[in-house]
């Protein structure tokens, strides 16, 4: 299938829901239908613009809560699993997502930290099974014992909390910021989920598939982490009864459940979920409709150095219609109710003043933020005065910080 790329671009947005952003009705069941279309959402603490997943919620379902997605997640309804990074899916989706590392061999990933550390594996899971939730910080710190967990030198009560979650023994049962609790995964979710066991195999197919339903046009490879935890490429005595992901992509496209598609001006094979052919063939035409989406296709600049940054350090993607026509640093002043604008980045071939449904689609963006924030107004860096008058009326409230030395 070839399509050109402003279709793929239309296909995008539609089915991504941001074609208008912000148009699933508000409340659980509006973050429910994310979830469902979607599969999973990927889930980061740091909240200094908004936490990842509360801004996919907040750009997707109207007047977006991030206590609809918590009391969700209190409920049971959603629990946190490893699909691509840590991740909040559907409870009932659980049997598909079930201990990623149950089954590998104890020499690999942390069915290694359990056995390398026994003694200590069975001290914390006999003080859960006592004591019900505790966090790695319940525990005496073992003076000097470091281990290595994916590249990281970590606690060793940390490393089996942890390897404990990814075999399926433990799972969180609540957050206390980034303070994580870990209980008996049988005392978190209920018993007709527990016992329900699906085929290795159908489980890495689930997978596999969600990873194409998150992205939409997602190819082969990707960058980064993007089919971690879906075992090796190739056969590996490591990972008894594992096919590779090679081999089970080409059994899903054998067997229909994904489409091969190329898209002009990019390179290598693309594919979408069967369900979604349609859509791609005739996509609609977006509306004028802005969205600030979590930073992605770029390297987070929180982690470079301040002297080397390109951007900000949390700056947000600006989506219009179907295209990327800049960048906004905000700071949510939770103490303050407001939110800092600290710099604007607009596309070189981009002029927002000369598109005059820009400018609305943007107030009405910069106010539905102002609600998902609880802020009460925004102030614009000194440097951005053009732009706090052109947008002005988002929020109400709006002043411009004074320059500093």
């Amino acid at each position: 299938m070839d399509v050109d790329a402003d279709a793929a671009r239309r296909f995008l947005v539609t089915r991504h829901m941001l074609a208008p952003a912000r148009s699933l009705d508000g409340g659980s069941d509006g973050v429910l239908e994310v979830f469902r279309r979607l599969g999973s959402v990927q889930f980061d603490p740091l909240a200094v613009a908004g936490r990842n997943h509360d801004l996919v919620l907040h750009a997707r379902v109207a007047a977006y809560d991030p206590v609809w997605c918590e009391r969700l997640y209190e409920r049971r309804e959603l629990f946190e699993a490893y699909n691509k990074g840590l991740s909040l899916v559907q409870t009932s989706e659980f049997p598909w997502f079930r201990a990623p590392w149950l089954g590998a061999s104890s020499s690999v990933g942390p069915p290694r930290i359990l056995a390398e550390h026994a003694d200590i594996a069975e001290q914390v899971l006999e003080r859960i099974r006592a004591h019900g939730p505790l966090s790695a910080l319940d525990f005496e710190r073992r003076h000097g014992s470091l281990v290595d967990w994916f590249g990281a030198p970590t606690n060793i009560v940390r490393a089996v909390l942890e390897a404990y979650a990814a075999t399926g023994v433990l799972a969180l049962a609540r957050r206390d910021g980034n303070r994580r609790y870990y209980d008996l995964i049988e005392r978190l979710l209920p018993p007709e989920i527990l016992v329900r066991k699906v085929p290795l195999r159908e489980q890495l197919r689930h997978k596999l598939l969600s990873r194409y339903r998150a992205h939409g046009l997602l190819g082969i490879g990707g960058g980064g982490d993007i089919f971690n935890g879906l075992g090796p490429a190739k056969p590996d005595p490591r990972w008894p009864g594992h096919p590779g992901r090679t081999a089970l992509r080409e059994e899903v496209i054998e067997a229909g459940e994904l489409v091969a598609v190329s898209v002009e001006g990019v390179p290598g094979r693309r594919f979408v979920l069967r369900d979604e052919v349609a859509l791609l063939e005739t996509p609609p035409e977006p509306p004028a409709s802005v969205a600030f989406l979590p930073p992605f296709d770029y390297v987070w600049e929180l982690f470079v150095p301040p002297a080397k940054r390109r951007w900000g350090w949390y700056v947000l993607p600006i989506l219009y219609r179907d295209r990327f026509v800049g960048r906004i640093e905000p700071r949510i002043e939770r103490d303050e109710r407001r939110v800092r604008v600290l710099d604007l980045w607009w596309e070189a071939s981009f002029d927002p003043r000369r598109d005059e449904a820009f400018v609305e689609a943007m107030r009405s963006a910069l106010s539905a933020y102002l609600h998902f924030a609880r802020a009460s107004g925004v102030e614009w860096a000194a440097h951005l005065g053009t732009e706090r008058r052109l947008f002005r009326e988002a929020g109400g409230r709006a002043r411009s910080a004074r320059p500093t030395a």
